[in-house]
């Protein structure tokens, strides 16, 4: 979920495309594309606890949420202009376009906290690996990143987008490659696995839900195949070839995620495994066993430096994306509406950046701090699985109540992608609730205040307070 949000404008002076004017890309290349714009390193660690369960952690969600969104997000884009506000409030209605683009937007407030949280942990085996337990050092630097970011953009810098693509060279391809090398080697050096790699363990033991929840944040990870549907139209045949796009991409991505977590769970036990600082300690511990630790920070800052790219490509996306609808529709009281001369939406990103201000605090009083990034990932998940609800439900709806439009792909029996699709998402976000069994000695209680608060208030209850006490002053005229 490296993404950043399309801007969901409407399709209002759209020209229609010709074939002189498209210009077409490979399938291969789309597939790529979509592989670069959702794998990562980052939730390795996660799914690193689980040992060779992984593969069955990762292929499951795969096959029941990230193929159903991949195809369902092609027909609707190649249908309809405008992203997932032009979708759901044509297929259900507009509030609940609303709802959608808005939880496109609100995921991000808990996501930065939990993407620099993971640059905090990685920054500290640079400096003092003894501060990646720190939640005072998490908190400060997710405070002085998040800023930093804000200031570069509200100054209108441009380029800033190109730095997602460079990023998955510098801090995907390179460091997960190097990790699995390495932690071949590491066993080929006659180092005994510290997960056992037989085949009784390709199944995750049973032992309640609160042993499986992790797998919610393969959720988040496979989530934003919605942004790459855009692309379907450049396909010289999109009916045949987005679905092969798609399922090489799944095969890459699948690839990208499994082995680095694999190779982690050679190096690191499950019990002393960090969620924020597993890639580092992997690096750490196995560049030990080579003499080599002087590489331990040089991939480190490679992380770090990648991580910074990808938020401040995020930072300019979605709510850019909430400021063209609420100009349009008068969501958003004037004051968030505001541009600076530069014309960014500086008052969404303050505004976020004292929400983002209060949670990162959070690392500082929640003891342990793959606890704190746990939860903020749960929220995340939770608040971007209420938009693809949304989305399962406009599709079929607008398959039976525009059954003529003009679509650029028709996804193979929809209904039932949409449902396996949206049982699967609401599966995920149920699940979210209940605490992982790794959730050491937190209180339950405060686990769901603080998740269903988190989870609800962003993502139901304030965009409901938004759509009530709206005026039709804040609607701009020009928009």
């Amino acid at each position: 979920m490296d993404v950043p949000a399309t801007e969901p404008v409407g399709d209002k002076g759209a020209k229609p495309k010709t074939a002189r004017n498209i210009q077409y890309i490979s399938w291969v290349a789309l597939a790529l594309m979509t592989t670069s714009s959702v794998a990562s390193l980052r939730p390795s660690p996660t799914m690193a606890v689980y040992g060779l369960a992984s593969i069955f952690l990762y292929i499951v969600p795969a096959i029941v949420f990230l193929l159903p969104t991949a195809l369902v997000s092609a027909e609707l884009a190649s249908g309809w202009e405008g992203g997932v506000y032009k979708w759901v409030s044509e297929g259900i209605n507009k509030p609940a376009g609303f709802l959608a683009v808005w939880c496109q937007f609100a995921m991000t407030i808990f996501y930065y906290p939990s993407l620099l949280g993971f640059v905090a942990s990685t920054l500290a085996y640079v400096i003092n690996p003894d501060l990646a337990s720190s939640g005072v050092w998490t908190a400060i630097v997710i405070m002085v990143c998040y800023w930093s970011g804000v200031w570069v953009s509200s100054r209108g810098t441009s380029g800033v987008a190109g730095l997602a693509s460079g990023g998955l060279i510098i801090g995907t391809l390179i460091p997960g490659a190097l990790l699995v090398i390495l932690g071949i080697a590491f066993l080929g050096q006659g180092n005994e696995s510290a997960a056992p790699m037989t085949a009784d363990n390709l199944i995750p033991a049973w032992a309640g839900l609160s042993s499986l929840v992790l797998i919610v944040n393969n959720f988040l990870s496979y989530s934003g195949m919605e942004m790459n549907a855009v692309h379907v139209g450049s396909l010289k045949q999109p009916g045949k070839e987005f679905p092969k796009a798609m399922f090489l991409a799944m095969g890459l991505v699948l690839l990208i995620f499994i082995l680095p977590a694999l190779a982690i769970s050679w190096i690191v036990p499950a019990e002393q495994l960090s969620l924020t600082a597993g890639v580092m300690q992997a690096f750490d511990a196995v560049f030990a066993a080579f003499d080599s630790q002087w590489l331990t920070p040089i991939l480190g800052v490679m992380l770090v430096a990648a991580s910074l790219g990808g938020m401040l490509t995020w930072l300019a996306g979605p709510s850019r994306g909430l400021l063209l609808i609420s100009k349009q529709e008068g969501y958003l009281p004037p004051f968030l509406q505001k541009l600076n001369k530069h014309g960014v939406q500086q008052n969404i990103l303050v505004t976020q950046g004292l929400v983002t201000t209060l949670i990162a605090l959070a690392y500082a009083f929640i003891p342990d701090v793959s606890s704190a990034y746990w939860i903020f990932s749960v929220i995340t998940t939770q608040v971007y699985l209420i938009m693809y609800l949304l989305m399962f439900v406009a599709a079929v709806r607008l398959r039976r109540s525009h059954p003529d439009h003009p679509r650029g792909y028709r996804a193979p029996m929809l209904t039932g992608l949409c449902g396996v699709g949206f049982a699967a998402s609401l599966a995920a976000l149920l699940i979210g609730f209940v605490p992982p069994s790794q959730f050491g000695s937190g209180s339950v209680g405060v686990y769901l205040a603080v998740v269903a608060g988190g989870a609800l208030g962003l993502g139901l209850l304030v965009p409901f307070l938004f759509y009530k006490l709206r005026k039709p002053s804040w609607k701009e005229a020009s928009a």
